[in-house]
């Protein structure tokens, strides 16, 4: 029977292998015909999930690209989880500290990743909302506004909504990109752009641990903008809560605190 530590020795020399084929050598003892096929079934698993996990960014790059980063993501990452939906984290991660990009590769990149991350991770996510003193009805300015838990806002460098292989920007936008990312009543993901009024009215509802009224966070965020007609933000800001409410990035309003 071989002895365990030898046995978790070649393990390591396999798996070293299969990670890295053109820098690290095969276990001794083991056909390279039966190699090739472990070789080629580890790599074409990770680029096709991956491909089908991050189908932009997939399809914005070449083939001979694509494998790049899939083969860099083998070499360099290891993963702390083996399950299969965490896979887009890991990769994620990898982007954001291990990969080597080329003087070719889009500065977008780390961003429409996370963004298709997120997307995929919302739509798996398990939270739900606890309606448990909630009116879904209430009045968004006279009571306190309640944000979805299947509702992540986030900002961007770059319009991650809209890159494509047709439409590929090389400098960042003018303004942030808000977005709010949400998922509806029939479990799809959407978006909602954001302005920067907006975006800070619904981070000032997201972080409301006072239960303030929808008009108060308005009235101060009126205030922290220096906003000059404050009537008129109140005003658009219900509006804006209203949308929010009926695309289900709010649920509703509890008591005013």
């Amino acid at each position: 029977m071989p002895d365990k530590t030898d046995f978790q020795a070649m393990q390591y020399a396999f798996a070293a292998h299969i990670r890295d084929p053109q820098n690290v050598a095969a276990p001794e003892g083991i056909e390279d015909r039966r190699m090739a096929v472990y070789r080629k079934l580890f790599f074409n698993n990770l680029y096709n999930l991956l491909g089908t996990m991050f189908p932009v960014l997939r399809k914005i790059h070449s083939d001979d690209d694509w494998r790049r980063m899939i083969r860099q993501f083998m070499q360099k990452h290891k993963a702390e989880t083996p399950y299969f939906l965490q896979l887009p984290q890991e990769f994620l991660k990898f982007l954001e500290t291990e990969f080597e990009p080329d003087p070719g590769d889009h500065a977008f990149l780390l961003e429409l990743a996370h963004y298709e991350y997120a997307e995929l991770a919302l739509s798996i996510s398990t939270e739900e909302n606890i309606p448990d003193g909630i009116d879904p009805d209430g009045d968004l300015l006279i009571e306190s506004p309640v944000k979805s838990v299947l509702a992540w806002a986030y900002a961007y460098q770059y319009p991650v909504h809209r890159i494509s292989p047709d439409f590929l920007p090389n400098e960042p936008a003018e303004q942030p990109v808000y977005l709010a990312l949400y998922r509806d009543g029939d479990d799809k993901v959407r978006f909602l752009e954001l302005n920067a009024v907006t975006a800070g009215l619904l981070d000032a509802v997201e972080h409301n641990l006072d239960a303030r009224s929808g008009e108060s966070l308005l009235r101060e965020l009126a205030k922290a903008i220096h906003y000059p007609d404050v009537d008129a933000l109140i005003g658009h800001g219900a509006d804006a809560l209203k949308e929010m409410r009926q695309l289900g990035i709010l649920i509703g309003t509890r008591r005013a605190g």
